[in-house]
């Protein structure tokens, strides 16, 4: 399998960041870690990039794995709730101005897709909605779609433009709508075993929402024996990445 490592500094977040690239052609996909992972982790103990090792071999698929800095952002105790929320918008920059660019300029084209597990899912659908203009494709399994649990209710605008639970439920520009209704691919998955019971919710919340609004989404409850983990997850990425015909 052809991979690409990169490293540079991040004039956004002032420091060095990483990444690393799997797959020699296909629709391109930016992967968010789970909550306080690396880059390295999907083909580590996630074993995604395993379990759709066969689509990348065949030139469907290309994966981009980013690094996070939650541990900088959301879950960073030692400061107040608005600067986890500031530190990430800082992260915000970096993908949209440093990664984005990258991922073009590597695949040719102009748009790219987003997945993630856990918190990458909450990732992957803030950078989706946030920026439709780069991003057409999401699949998110078992996150959570606001910050509540990190900041509760002191993050002040910075966390409330980062839940898209919150944001899209009080947005009414139709034009902005219109750009969500056509031409994306929308997947929201979750188990209903061990430790989902607040995905479940929020993904519950999510499916309303984008119900009012009239999106047009895949949104699905696997079996009770289905928990937040990663073996589940091996076995969700590659089944809808088939459904939505890579």
């Amino acid at each position: 399998m052809h991979t690409e490592y990169h490293k540079w500094y991040s004039p956004a977040l002032g420091q060095e960041m990483e990444l690393k690239v799997y797959g020699h052609y296909g629709q391109p996909i930016v992967v968010f870690p789970a909550q306080n992972g690396r880059w390295y982790d999907w083909e580590g103990h996630g074993g995604m990039v395993e379990a759709c090792g066969y689509l990348l071999e065949a030139g469907r698929i290309k994966f981009i794995c980013v690094d996070g800095i939650d541990w900088q952002s959301w879950t960073n105790q030692s400061v107040p709730p608005w600067e986890r929320a500031r530190r990430h918008n800082d992260y915000d920059t970096y993908i949209m101005g440093e990664v984005v660019p990258f991922v073009q300029r590597n695949t040719g084209l102009p748009t790219m897709w987003l997945t993630g597990c856990s918190m990458g899912a909450f990732h992957a659908a803030n950078f989706f909605f946030k920026h439709p203009e780069a991003f057409d494709g999401v699949i998110a399994l078992s996150g959570l779609y606001q910050v509540r649990g990190f900041v509760g209710d002191e993050g002040g605008m910075d966390a409330y433009f980062n839940s898209p639970l919150w944001y899209l439920a009080n947005m009414h520009d139709e034009a902005l709508l219109e750009r969500y209704r056509h031409g994306k691919k929308i997947v929201f998955v979750v188990g209903q075993g061990r430790w989902e019971e607040e995905c479940i919710a929020d993904t519950r919340a999510m499916e309303r929402v984008l119900a009012e609004k009239r999106i047009p989404a895949l949104v699905e409850y696997w079996g009770h024996d289905v928990d937040h983990d990663w073996p589940w997850w091996r076995r969700m990425l590659p089944y809808y990445l088939e459904r939505l015909g890579v």
